[in-house]
């Protein structure tokens, strides 16, 4: 198993990040990481994502959403090819601070036999950088007016 967090404070209400987050159609004007999302953010749905790091390829899969609770946690279960041999759980979790500021935390748990290997192809040193590049884009967006 390997775990990869990060987090940022953004100067925004919940319902705010969680709108910006789950605003599927517009992923691709400001997301750096998951560039696009297709399905119901409902749990027990599969969705068609799509991601990229600046650093890496893109990859296309089908997670399942584990969880969606508006205005504090979304995570799907990605697989690669056959549970247990590369799945992930992607998490986007956000948290009130006091007023208008949160703490939003995106990780993934990775677990499966090509754990190691994917260690050492450092496909998971880009997916942590993409998560602090989506975070740092978030957070731009979530602190503008709403359009």
């Amino acid at each position: 198993m390997k775990q990869l967090m990060s987090e940022i404070e953004i100067n925004a209400s919940p319902e705010r990040v969680w709108e910006v987050l789950t605003d599927f159609t517009a992923l691709g004007e400001w997301s750096p990481f998951v560039r696009s999302i297709n399905g119901r953010l409902d749990v027990g749905e599969t969705l068609k994502v799509y991601i990229k790091a600046s650093k890496g390829m893109g990859m296309p899969f089908k997670p399942k959403v584990l969880k969606a609770v508006a205005g504090q946690e979304f995570r799907w279960l990605g697989r690669f090819l056959v549970p247990g041999l590369f799945d992930g759980e992607h998490y986007f979790i956000i948290e009130q601070l006091d007023g208008d500021r949160v703490q939003f935390i995106q990780g993934e748990i990775f677990t499966g036999l090509l754990v190691p290997v994917m260690s050492i192809l450092k496909v998971m040193g880009n997916a942590h950088l993409g998560f602090q590049e989506m975070n740092q884009a978030l957070k731009e967006r979530a602190e503008q007016p709403p359009r």
